[in-house]
């Protein structure tokens, strides 16, 4: 009889090490003076040095990307995905008014291929670049059997860091404030198990296919658009503190979203007068989503909602367009109870 060695049984070391190979160049380049550790140590090593803060608070957020891994995996296409989970945690710690310090990964698979893995870190490192995080460690896990050949799942902690007196928290929303909105680029990193049902299911079609309602982007391209980081536009209006509250608008839609940082006896109204990608307009067609479900599953176009005072309306709306954003009004804060939409 063959002697059974861990190769066998579906997991490869010698695999595992070629992706660490692979990815240590991109994950050094997010390393800055505070990283104490190398790729490869047991645990990440930070320096928490917040001498130049009086009471700093730190800020934790975990999440995944969901299944808008199998549309990756259907383009063969996972660098994408590395950048989408790293500007979603971004973005959930940004509420709060925070600044991320360090991120760190999990990847999961039926059967690692160091590339893949690679190219999965290489959007992580990409983005941490873009958003001043370091990438300090992760993991990655070949679990045969409990994921198919194929298979991969990604997930992330952030840690940030926020003055106390910075803290947005909505505590202070009133009736009469208004609700400003930042644009998505499509999907961000959820609704894809309903948007791949009807894309693939329902319509037929397959990532490579262009549809006349996204011009020239396939329904890959469309659907893989990289979730965006709202960082660089949201640190001026902090500094001055311009927004009484912000919302991340990602699963549950606006409705399940705005309604998490309203105070007891505030409620808003929202007017969806903003640009809505075509993605969404394809969603809708083709499966025949009611209007409340597709405002119940996706972002609609508003990745971001801001709550400021009357008076600082116009402030905020010329920061965020010195920083190239476009900026709408989305609604405004009503008292009573409950998110409504008044077409």
């Amino acid at each position: 009889m063959k002697p059974v060695d861990y190769r066998s049984s579906g997991v490869d070391i010698l695999e595992g090490e070629k992706a660490i190979a692979l990815m240590k160049t991109q994950v050094r380049k997010t390393f800055t003076k505070d990283v104490l550790s190398d790729l490869g140590h047991f645990g990440g090593l930070f320096r928490a040095d917040f001498s130049h803060m009086k009471e700093p608070v730190l800020v934790a957020s975990t999440d995944g990307v969901g299944t808008k891994l199998k549309v990756a995996g259907m383009m063969g296409r996972y660098g994408t995905v590395g950048s989408d989970l790293v500007n979603h945690c971004v973005n959930d710690i940004l509420v709060q008014g925070a600044s991320p310090l360090f991120f760190m990964d999990y990847i999961a698979c039926g059967r690692l291929e160091a590339s893949t893995v690679a190219e999965i870190v290489s959007g992580l490192a990409d983005a941490c670049c873009r958003n001043e995080c370091v990438l300090l460690g992760g993991e990655t896990a070949e679990m045969p059997g409990f994921y198919g050949e194929g298979d991969y799942d990604v997930a992330g902690t952030i840690i940030g860091l926020v003055e106390k007196e910075m803290i947005v928290d909505g505590s202070t929303i009133r009736p009469g404030m208004i609700i400003i909105g930042l644009p998505s680029n499509g999907l961000h990193t959820n609704g894809y198990s309903l948007a791949r049902k009807v894309i693939f299911e329902t319509a037929g079609l397959s990532p490579l296919d262009s549809h006349s309602l996204l011009g020239d982007r396939t329904v890959g391209d469309a659907l893989l658009a990289v979730h965006r980081s709202y960082l660089s536009a949201l640190e001026p209006l902090l500094i001055e503190k311009l927004v009484k509250g912000i919302a991340h608008i990602t699963g549950g839609g606006i409705p399940g979203n705005l309604s998490r940082i309203l105070p007891e006896g505030c409620g808003a109204v929202i007017r969806p007068l903003w640009k809505v990608p075509a993605i969404f307009e394809l969603i809708s067609e083709s499966g025949q989503v009611e209007t409340s479900e597709m405002r119940r599953a996706f972002n609609m176009g508003a990745g971001m909602l801001l709550i400021v005072d009357q008076g600082d309306v116009d402030r905020t709306m010329e920061l965020l367009r010195m920083s190239g954003e476009e900026p709408f009004i989305a609604g405004e804060i009503l008292r009573g109870e409950g998110i409504t939409f008044e077409d």
